[in-house]
Formats: structure tokens, sequence, C-alpha cells
């Protein structure tokens, strides 16, 4: 499914400070497209992630946003086919998020008293409840190996994260970011706590995994040579799209 943005705007209270860090952005993702989002630290890039997840909510004029850049108040839109992320009561934005989307964050975010295969059963068990997880229980284990095995982790199923490389810890993070068959995934600076020659090699299984799923991705990244992956670019420049 297609994921459009319109008039995203962000601005954050530091005490009496005001920090506007979107100031107006509209983008529009095709279904199946890789769009990497490239900006400089602070440009508003990750913010504008959390937005399109749901993890967080634009400024509107009930909640004291910022005016647009141009001055003017358009209502800001977030949509995902045919629904707008601004119209979910809270019940719904949360299957938004668990459902539709798949997360991926520079730092991992694994529960570290859990192994592996438990670190990537994690979403599944969310979504489906307790009830319905122990009756799937069977069927979503051997999901999530299959997983790992497509990312090189069958001998690590076991292994606690501490035991992990960074680069293992990241392939975990996307298995479970997978493992609810999301048709969105969004990637924030997944490279970015990773070496030079690990960080490709998670870009070459990502790159492998989406052409054989199709699976639509929005990726954000400081690094010009990382953004070259994708089908393409959009540039974030002091929170607001460049237009050259």
């Amino acid at each position: 499914m297609s994921l459009s943005a319109a008039h995203l705007r962000k601005t954050y209270h530091l005490g009496r400070v005001a920090v506007p860090v979107l100031k107006g952005v509209s983008i529009d993702v095709r279904a199946g497209e890789w769009l990497a989002i490239l900006g400089k630290s602070g440009s508003g890039k990750s913010t504008l992630l959390h937005l399109l997840g749901g993890l967080d909510r634009p400024d509107t004029a009930s909640n004291n946003g910022a005016p647009a850049s141009n001055g003017g108040t358009q209502a800001p839109s977030i949509r995902f086919g045919d629904e707008d992320l601004m119209r979910m009561g809270p019940r719904r934005l949360d299957r938004y998020r668990n459902q539709s989307v798949g997360f991926v964050f520079q730092f991992y975010h694994l529960l570290p008293e859990l192994n592996v295969t438990e670190n990537v059963l994690i979403a599944a068990m969310v979504r489906h409840g307790r009830f319905g997880y122990r009756r799937r229980r069977a069927e979503l284990t051997e999901q999530a190996k299959t997983l790992l095995n497509n990312f090189g982790l069958s001998h690590r199923l076991r292994h606690r994260p501490a035991e992990l490389s960074g680069g293992e810890r990241q392939r975990v993070a996307i298995a479970r970011a997978l493992i609810n068959d999301p048709p969105l995934l969004l990637a924030d600076e997944p490279t970015g706590n990773l070496d030079r020659a690990t960080g490709q090699q998670i870009l070459d299984e990502l790159t492998a995994h989406r052409r054989a799923t199709g699976r639509t991705i929005v990726m954000v990244t400081h690094d010009e040579e990382i953004a070259a992956r994708a089908d393409r670019v959009v540039r974030l420049v002091d929170g607001l799209v460049a237009t050259a």
C-alpha cells in the first residue's frame, strides 16, 4: 500500500523555548518503493519517521502546533492506503503500529533477558494476545526460526543479546520487525551503530529481502552512500523537504 503525508509540523518545547523540528513536510511513497530520507543530524528525519509510524502525532491547531513555514494552517494528514492516521483512535492506531508497520531502530532495543527467538516473537505476542499466541505458538515459532535462518542466525536461536555481535543484534531486530509480515518497514539509521563492512552486509540482506517480497521501505540516514541503495532519495533540510 502507498504512504503519503502532508503538512507535517512538529515543535518540541524545552522549558520556555520552542524548537521547531518539522515545518510543513509533505512526501509520497509508492507501494513497493524503497525511499531514503537523507538529512544531517537535527534535520527532523527521525521525527518524521516516528510520525509516519504512528509513534508520535504531528502538531495541529488543537495541540498548539506551530504554523507551516509559509504561514498557512493546513491540517496535517498521514495516509496509509485508504486510511488517515489522523482519524484513527488509540486502539486502531495500536493495530496499525503492530500489524501494518515494522520498526527497525539504530540501537536494536532487544530485551536482554530473552533469547533471540523470544525477542523476535515479542511482536507476535502483542499482535495475537495471550490466548491467541498460545494457540499459534508452534506455528509462530517456526516463522521466527525461518526468518532468523534467512538472516543467517539459525545457530543463535537460544543465545541472548549480550552474546551477539552488533550485526547479529540488528538482524534479530529486523526479524522481529518482520514477524507480523507488515506491508511497511520503517528503518531509522539501521546501520548507524555498525562498522562499515557489517552495515553493508545488513543492507545487502535488506535489499535481497525487499526484492523477494516487494515490501515498502522507508529508511532515514545521514549517509549518502547508504541512501543510494534506495529507489529514490528525499532530502530533508532544516525541517523541510529540499526542492533542489
